[in-house]
């Protein structure tokens, strides 16, 4: 795999063999371009929830049950994701379709390792620079648009904001092993903990974060549930680093 000029590789098309992700939750998890729930209250497989039969002794499927964003097939919560990389969008897929499709370019499967980074050096200075208005988001690099994309959670979702790369590069000129695959897994970082929290994780994962803040936003500051929305989903990273 070449890189670029900044240190990223280019994207090529991986053997599946090399890009087999552990899965992870349906819960909570947005795409990139927006959050994707299922009905209030709906019934869901895994859930303890069993599906009403018809009258002939033939079950029917769950209306609120999740579904493969490719052929529509009713799919687990513990289910396969993958990006969509020119919309830079997380797409739910059962079984056959993540075999079948993740080869395909306009597809990658989302990453796979979790790295706790108690050691990354990100002083004040270098953050000032990334101009984030809150102490908490992710980064990620983009082969679509061939740059470092930042990304914090507001109430409405996702807000994007592409970064200069040398305002990165004094990120890696600190952290000289650092590395990020491009595209499928990204940076967090919490500066609102004391002390900051940083870690590398599945592009899934990331956006999961912002899906549970959305979801428990309450009120103009967000109350105290987002507090413990974002303290459950760090615990809950740690616990699942390498």
């Amino acid at each position: 795999m070449s890189e670029s000029g900044n240190g990223f590789p280019r994207r090529e098309r991986r053997p599946i063999s090399d890009a087999v992700a552990a899965r992870r939750r349906a819960q909570m998890v947005s795409g990139l371009r927006g959050l994707k729930t299922g009905p209030p209250g709906g019934a869901r497989p895994g859930n303890g929830a069993a599906a009403d039969g018809d009258g002939n002794g033939n079950r029917r499927e769950d209306p609120g049950a999740e579904r493969c964003d490719l052929c529509s097939t009713t799919i687990p919560d513990d289910h396969r994701h993958m990006l969509n990389i020119e919309e830079r969008r997380i797409v739910c897929t059962c079984e056959s379709c993540w075999a079948l499709r993740s080869g395909d370019p306009e597809y990658q499967p989302v990453g796979s390792r979790i790295v706790w980074l108690p050691e990354l050096d990100m002083p004040d200075e270098v953050w000032a620079g990334f101009q984030i208005p809150i102490g908490l988001a992710f980064f990620m690099y983009s082969t679509t648009s061939e740059c470092i994309v930042a990304m914090y959670p507001s109430p409405a979702g996702a807000t994007e904001s592409e970064l200069h790369f040398d305002t990165w590069n004094r990120l890696l000129e600190r952290n000289p092993e650092f590395r990020l695959d491009p595209d499928t897994e990204g940076l967090i970082a919490n500066r609102l903990a004391d002390p900051p929290v940083y870690a590398i994780a599945p592009i899934d994962r990331c956006y999961e974060l912002t899906g549970a803040i959305k979801a428990n936003w309450d009120g103009i500051s967000g109350g105290t549930g987002v507090e413990e929305a974002v303290a459950r989903f760090f615990d809950d990273l740690r616990a699942k680093a390498l």
